[in-house]
């Protein structure tokens, strides 16, 4: 489903990540740990288009992808949480944020808001439905996020460190709840603990 071969990235000419290959396939659960300043984030980035590569090769299911037109398409079936959930939540309400995806799936809009509401009910949220956006706690914003992803029904998951913020309460519901996701997951994180009791493979940069 997703394949990178001797993937390099530079910024400015300092090489960020160098000779990189992996796999994702199947249900698999993959991190990337490494410390900060090592290539985590650039490399979810550059996995959907966001960063240019210098070298090696993107294939996302089974295309290989180097220019912006080819990663267009792939936005939406591999969805991206960001480190920091304010990068993308912008919808006046909760509920309006998670139906955004839906609705620009042409997925018509009583329905859109149907899936947005399941999705907010299936992570214990939908309290937070008519809630603006900017009144959210950290976690509350993390799990905001993450319903607006899953409601556009995505055949992989990246999540860049998908713990920030949360206390351990959530950090335990969020793992609960990956783990009981049936998707292959591409997650980048420093917790340790969150690490070995979720992941099957690990790749540390």
């Amino acid at each position: 489903m997703l394949s990178v071969k001797n993937l390099c990235i530079e910024r400015h000419g300092t090489p960020i990540i160098n000779d990189l290959s992996f796999t994702l396939a199947g249900q698999t659960r993959l991190f990337v740990q490494g410390e900060i300043g090592t290539g985590k984030t650039t490399l979810l980035l550059a996995l959907l288009g966001f960063v240019p590569i210098t070298r090696g090769e993107i294939s996302l299911f089974g295309k290989i992808c180097r220019r912006e037109k080819d990663f267009a398409p792939f936005r939406g079936p591999i969805g991206i949480c960001f480190q920091n959930a304010d990068d993308q939540l912008f919808g006046p309400t909760v509920l309006d944020d998670v139906a955004f995806g839906p609705l620009n799936q042409n997925i018509a809009r009583e329905q859109a808001y149907q899936i947005a509401e399941q999705q907010l009910e299936r992570l214990g949220i939908k309290h937070l439905k008519d809630r603006t956006v900017h009144t959210l706690s950290g976690g509350e914003k993390n799990f905001t996020a993450l319903a607006g992803v899953l409601a556009m029904r995505p055949k992989i998951l990246l999540l860049d460190e998908p713990t920030n913020g949360l206390d351990r309460k959530n950090s335990e519901k969020l793992l609960t709840l990956l783990h009981e996701l049936r998707l292959p997951m591409l997650i980048s994180s420093h917790h340790q603990g969150f690490i070995h009791r979720l992941a099957d493979e690990i790749i540390s940069l």
